[in-house]
């Protein structure tokens, strides 16, 4: 029991310690990138890369934000890397779909991407692509945010409470954060199916 309990502890501290601030901002970003019909590009590998695949449903059917992951076609995405690189996988995805300053880009990692540290570099090229062509970035990392904390809009950094368990912890506040920011009345435009079942029981 003393590790479950331990853990749950940590993760009561670190929805205690979040940064309702940094979340709200983002959720700003969202809201214009709505406005002005522009679409959501979701970035993330390994674990984070499953986050983005159910974030971009989330926001495409609950935010009415069109939105993409580019982990969600595994055929180009193993081909760039085999043909190409894994470096440049992302940032070619985005060239071949325009990616425009119309448009936000997103990254789920736990480490937020290091070319000094040879970590997450195909996450650091895709930022600089979106720096180039005038992109907003938007992020939910973990520890110190790497490249995308320092060239984000906007960011969310899950607060280390156990250097331990960075990276399960990470994993998981990316979900707890977007499904936040999907509920928010500013960005949410759909009714979630259990909640309208609820409300119809009670009437």
């Amino acid at each position: 029991m003393g590790f479950t309990a331990d853990y749950l502890k940590e993760a009561g501290r670190i929805t205690a310690e979040l940064d309702a601030s940094a979340i709200d901002r983002v959720v700003e970003e969202l809201v214009k990138l709505r406005e002005r019909r522009g679409r959501l590009f979701i970035l993330g590998v390994g674990g984070s890369a499953a986050n983005a695949s159910h974030a971009v449903n989330d926001f495409r059917k609950i935010a009415a934000i069109e939105a993409y992951a580019p982990t969600d076609n595994v055929s180009e995405l193993t081909a760039r890397t085999n043909d190409e690189g894994w470096e440049t996988a992302f940032a070619a995805w985005l060239t071949v779909s325009r990616l425009s300053s119309a448009d936000l880009l997103m990254v789920f990692s736990v480490g937020g991407g290091s070319v000094e540290r040879n970590v997450s570099v195909n996450l650091v090229r895709a930022l600089q692509l979106a720096r180039e062509v005038g992109a907003p970035i938007c992020g939910i990392v973990g520890r110190d945010g790497g490249a995308t904390a320092k060239m984000a809009t906007a960011c969310v950094l899950v607060p280390v409470v156990n250097s331990a368990h960075i990276t399960p912890h990470s994993e998981a506040f990316q979900a707890v954060v977007w499904h936040l920011m999907v509920s928010h009345p500013a960005l949410k435009a759909a009714p979630t199916a259990w909640e309208s079942k609820e409300s119809n029981v009670r009437r």
